[in-house]
């Protein structure tokens, strides 16, 4: 990035301090995105990235799912500690009471989840977790073994706050639509949870095990046998996890060029052009003309609909 684009972003960063900092932009209020700070300022979207990266490594902002980057409220001041010579009944020195902010297992999955939330699963680290609750690094391997451990507890906490239904829906096309856009609903909330999610190699997530008896309990009911109707799960599941890889990937993508999906092919189609003029593919040349707009969600639900329509012949239809 050039010198001149440093001290660009260098100036926004100190607008929108100020601002933070006089209180003209309130804790919990959001600031200018990347792309309303591009249209304010005029600046390249790498340099907005760097303007928001720079205010969350100070601390002044955080992202929230679904809302967008809000001003962090300032820390509340430590009390001071009691002093030593207190003491109970015999000279012993008293114990000082838990502090209501002491370190919990609760405390540590959350701090994990915003951070892998606001900033993807490579932000996440036994380093960065502590930093974030304002603790010594080996005081959270008192709660969770290591990184693996923090990961499957991670998975376990996000999936724990969206179950399923007590009842399936009577048909079993809907139970099983309904299961698959919940977990499409998960993915989508969580970009970071399809690509930690191992098929080959799965942690014991407890909360999903809701999901796989829904499953197996909807198929098994209509005809598949057991193996029949796991496998089935299996195709269901690694679909849309598939698809929902693309989201974490497409983020720290746009973390590292400053340009969404769009602005980037944007950067790509005259190369494009150029390969379909030569007449060698004359069907995408078609296509590309009439535009392409590809959306996740409407790739998802076709997918869905057409392997919902191959398992059809499979299943007990009366």
């Amino acid at each position: 990035m050039s010198g001149q684009a440093v001290s660009r972003s260098g100036q926004i960063v100190g607008e929108l301090r100020r601002r933070i900092e006089t209180g003209e932009l309130a804790p919990g209020e959001r600031v200018p995105s990347t792309r309303e700070i591009t249209r304010q300022w005029g600046v390249a979207m790498a340099t907005a990235t760097k303007v928001l990266t720079e205010l969350r490594r100070e601390g002044l902002v955080h992202a929230v799912p679904g809302v967008g980057t809000v001003v962090t409220p300032p820390a509340r001041p430590a009390r001071p500690p009691r002093p030593a010579t207190a003491t109970r009944q015999g000279g012993r020195p008293s114990e000082a009471p838990p502090s209501p902010s002491a370190l919990t297992l609760d405390r540590i999955v959350t701090a994990a989840v915003a951070v892998a939330d606001a900033e993807g699963l490579a932000a996440v680290s036994m380093r960065r977790v502590a930093a974030e609750l304002g603790v010594a690094t080996m005081s959270l391997y008192r709660h969770v073994t290591d990184k693996d451990d923090l990961l499957t507890r991670m998975m376990d906490t996000v999936i724990a706050r969206h179950p399923l239904p007590a009842d399936p829906p009577r048909d079993w096309r809907a139970a099983i639509e309904l299961a698959a856009r919940r977990l499409w609903d998960q993915f989508r909330r969580h970009p970071w949870l399809a690509p930690a999610l191992s098929v080959t190699r799965p942690q014991m997530v407890t909360s999903a095990l809701p999901y796989s008896e829904w499953m197996l309990s909807v198929l098994h009911s209509r005809g598949l046998d057991l193996h029949t109707a796991f496998t089935a799960h299996l195709m269901l599941l690694n679909y849309a996890r598939g698809i929902a890889v693309n989201l974490e990937s497409e983020r720290e993508a746009e973390a590292y060029s400053g340009l969404d999906s769009e602005q980037w092919m944007d950067t790509r189609a005259p190369e494009l052009l150029d390969i379909l003029s030569t007449g060698r593919f004359p069907t995408l040349s078609r296509l590309a003309a009439a535009g392409y707009d590809l959306d996740l969600d409407a790739l998802f639900e076709f997918g869905l609909q057409r392997l919902l329509d191959g398992m059809a012949a499979m299943v007990d239809q009366d």
